[in-house]
């Protein structure tokens, strides 16, 4: 009964507390808090990811008659459920449930749009430093508004998107209790060609050309005992950019130190902060009639980030000691040993099998040139020689 109002405690502050989730890099598996990890949670395990993140700014706004202060914010809260079908296959669904949509009357979008994801990981040779994946990302728009300051470009369609994912890790025995870094190249076809871009500022503005973007990240974690430390780099660049009418037209560059607490097996804290690298003050996108405040920038200049990520099955996870622990690691190791083995010895077998064939090759090599040597050896006999016929043919017409 403590553990679920604990559990219920965590969810509603991380929901109710302003955040700016950028939902695109959202990862509730394996690796960093941006940067998705080619490893797949293992077969049966269910995670829950609360992810929070805010961002404000206080402003000045000013006219012929009036000066005065504008503070404006971004808010939103998301979940992550991430589920392992097999040792190569985990499948996950991410709803925003609030995002601030910064427009008249309630001023926000409940629920917000839901992410599917399919990750194929965990491939690559045992006993191996690297490991290869990729993903497909699925958006489909469940919210009101789109197109909203502070946030990614959305045309409010069915959005798709694919993203190689390579891991190294210096201990592939225990990939994850050693140092390990994760880079991410990713593909986003927005799909919305002919759509009228929502919350524009002119009614007549469509998409003409599909937009397409590029999404890249590298990640480092340092884990110990108690604590991990990350760092995180991650960004975009447009292939074909949105409408002159869209917010977001502008790349951007983030760099994210990071630190995870694991309070208990089944339960660490995530916290970190996103610094914009590039230009806050860059601005591409066309108002029209409506003036943007001073000093509002497209991107947050600064992001706090907090993140609860739980383990909701295999209920052993809450009744598992240290000694159980060990004796599973210590049966992984033994797998991967007796994999190892059985590979070198494949090898060993494979490379008897070809010294055999060598040799066979050899001794036709052999063969082939005692034949030779035998047909050049009657050659010469025949050319040393005359035609024993034509003499006789000869003689008896003398």
């Amino acid at each position: 009964m403590k553990l679920l109002k604990l559990v219920l405690l965590i969810l509603g502050i991380t929901i109710i507390t302003p955040s700016q989730m950028k939902a695109s890099n959202l990862n509730g598996g394996r690796g960093l808090m941006h940067i998705q990890s080619a490893w797949s949670l293992k077969p049966g395990f269910l995670t829950l990811y609360a992810h929070s993140r805010f961002f404000g700014k206080v402003g000045e706004f000013s006219n012929q008659t009036v000066q005065s202060a504008v503070t404006f914010w971004d808010v939103q809260g998301t979940l992550s459920f991430n589920y392992g079908i097999n040792q190569h296959l985990e499948i996950a669904i991410s709803p925003i449930l609030y995002q601030d949509n910064h427009k008249g009357g309630t001023g926000y979008n409940f629920p917000d749009d839901l992410f599917m994801q399919m990750k194929f990981g965990s491939y690559g040779s045992k006993g191996s430093s690297l490991t290869f994946g990729g993903l497909l990302n699925l958006r489909f728009p469940m919210a009101k508004h789109h197109n909203i300051i502070f946030e990614p470009y959305s045309a409010g369609t069915v959005e798709w998107s694919l993203v190689g994912l390579t891991t190294y890790s210096r201990d592939p025995l225990y990939p994850e209790d050693a140092l390990n870094a994760h880079f991410n190249l990713g593909y986003i076809n927005h799909n919305d060609v002919g759509e009228k871009l929502s919350d524009s500022q002119s009614d007549s503005i469509h998409v003409r050309s599909m937009t397409q973007e590029l999404m890249y990240g590298f990640g480092v974690k340092i884990p110990s005992s108690q604590f991990d430390f990350s760092i995180e780099l991650y960004g975009n660049a447009f292939l074909q950019k949105p409408p002159e009418t869209a917010y977001s037209l502008e790349t951007y560059f983030f760099f994210t130190p990071g630190i995870t607490y694991k309070a208990y097996r089944w339960l660490s804290i995530d916290f970190a902060a996103d610094f914009l690298i590039t230009d806050p003050n860059k601005d591409e996108s066309h108002y029209g009639s409506i003036t943007k405040l001073p000093g509002m920038p497209n991107y947050p200049s600064w992001r706090i980030n907090l993140g609860f990520r739980f383990i909701l099955l295999p209920t052993t996870a809450y009744r598992v000691s240290d000694r159980d622990i060990l004796m599973r690691k210590a049966e992984s190791r033994r797998e991967l040993f007796e994999q190892i083995i059985k590979e070198q010895r494949e090898t060993e077998s494979a490379e008897e099998e070809l010294e055999r064939i060598k040799e066979e090759r050899r001794k036709a090599e052999r063969e082939l040139e005692r034949l030779r040597r035998i047909l050049e050896g009657e050659a010469r006999k025949k050319q040393s020689n005359p035609d024993s016929k034509k003499d006789d043919s000869g003689g008896n017409q003398s």
